[in-house]
């Protein structure tokens, strides 16, 4: 017999309302974690020069915030946990920008906090006032000006990822990121990003966190490629 919590989680769950859907994704390649993707990426890029994949898509099937903690030489895990702090807006000390910025890691193109705190304000209420909403996005270049003042020599209009689409499907909180430019070796310190806010929002809604689908337009080993 279910105890009274267990009957509460099961009405709670039926309340969740998901448009019916076909979501495509099931033919591109799936992964664990975070970390069998950013092995995969690693494997298929090469260091120290121009080449370019075009238009990755995979997805990762456990995109919660332990499972997408994956610690490199060049980001470990202070160096991870301080830039998520950043790019959600929250509060962080200048010990910790000392101590752990720094330009490899890169810079204004990967700045994503200037209104962050507003932008996920408004997925949750999008998703909590509409369900059935395919509006509840998180856009994130052009923060500061218009697109009509695009300029290509401006690192920081030049936002490595450009949006994160957010719905509600099979009752699970899921995503899908739109990156232009992805270095291989700067995912991990995305994918905690994306990790740790999917993961905010979906304990606002009361939701399971669901699979996260990464698409990439240009990705490249490192950052010696011209005009990453």
């Amino acid at each position: 017999m279910a105890s009274k919590e267990e009957e509460e989680d099961d009405n709670n769950k039926t309340k969740i309302q998901c448009a019916p859907s076909n979501n495509l994704n099931v033919g591109f390649p799936h992964f664990p974690t975070a970390k069998e993707m950013y092995t995969h990426l690693r494997s298929i890029t090469k260091a120290g020069g121009e080449f370019v994949v075009r238009n990755f898509v995979g997805v990762i099937e456990d995109i919660s915030p332990d499972a997408s903690l994956v610690e490199t030489e060049l980001f470990p895990r202070g160096a991870l946990e301080y830039y998520t702090k950043k790019n959600m807006g929250w509060d962080y000390s200048q010990e910790e920008a000392d101590m752990w910025q720094l330009a490899e890691r890169g810079g204004a193109q990967g700045d994503y906090r200037e209104g962050m705190q507003k932008k996920i304000a408004n997925v949750i209420d999008c998703l909590k006032t509409e369900p059935l909403s395919k509006r509840a996005v998180i856009p994130i270049p052009f923060n500061s000006e218009g697109s009509q003042e695009v300029d290509w020599k401006d690192q920081g209009q030049n936002k490595c990822c450009r949006e994160l689409h957010l719905y509600l499907e099979d009752g699970k909180l899921k995503c899908t990121g739109i990156v232009r430019m992805q270095n291989a070796n700067i995912y991990v310190k995305n994918i905690h990003f994306f990790a740790t806010l999917l993961d905010y929002v979906a304990k606002e809604l009361g939701v399971e966190l669901g699979e996260y689908t990464h698409w990439i337009t240009n990705l490249c080993h490192d950052r010696n490629a011209t005009s990453c």
